[in-house]
């Protein structure tokens, strides 16, 4: 069953003109986007985020609180939704600093209408994988977290690509208690091929590989 919030997409506005607010608003809702409003960063960092796919729409330029620094406190508290900039002052420093902060698009005013969509409809696409990669990593995580501390060893050394036999050796158990720990292991994480535990081992990071 698909839950509403999967199909949800939000396009959130900064930025301190009405105007380009309000013709935002109008040209994402006529194309069935949901949107949500807000005149400063301050706004912004003090609101609850919607539920489902988002990404925000800034302009860099706005009093106390600029685009760019909005930026860096979203990334500083965790939120890495995809960011696209607009700005009527752009200049090749600013851009640059902005896509290697993880800026999705860097947009100047005025922006054809086809080119803001086309790039919010990239940056969604980019929110709805996000939130799925990490749906998928959470699911690993607690998967991971019923293994017993003897399955998790079992775990590491075949994420490192050592044989039963080699496993056994470092463990003190013997080949056929390795392959028992590895079935039970496998069935846990429900996973059915090594490269799948091999890939799942990765996704975790190293600090989930050990016992």
């Amino acid at each position: 069953m698909t839950r509403a919030d999967d199909t949800h997409q939000t396009v959130i506005v900064v930025d301190d003109d009405p105007l380009v607010r309000e013709g935002l608003d109008n040209l994402l809702r006529s194309v069935g986007l949901s949107v949500t409003l807000f005149a400063s960063a301050d706004e912004a960092l003090e609101c609850a985020l919607p539920p489902g796919d988002c990404c925000y729409i800034i302009d860099v330029r706005m009093p106390k609180i600029g685009g760019l620094d909005l930026q860096a406190s979203l990334l500083k508290r965790g939120d890495r939704r995809p960011v696209i900039f607009m700005t009527g002052h752009g200049d090749i420093p600013m851009s640059v600093r902005a896509m290697k902060a993880g800026a999705d698009d860097f947009l100047i005013k005025p922006v054809r209408d086809q080119d803001l969509l086309d790039a919010v409809a990239a940056a969604l696409a980019r929110a709805r994988t996000g939130r799925l990669e990490m749906a998928h990593v959470d699911e690993a995580r607690h998967r991971y977290s019923s293994l017993t501390s003897r399955e998790r060893e079992v775990m590491q050394g075949v994420v490192q690509g050592l044989m039963n036999k080699q496993i056994a050796g470092n463990l003190g158990l013997s080949e056929i208690t390795v392959k028992l720990h590895r079935a039970n292991l496998m069935r846990k994480m429900a996973l059915t091929t090594i490269a799948d535990l091999v890939r799942t081992g990765e996704l975790l990071g190293t600090d989930s590989t050990q016992a």
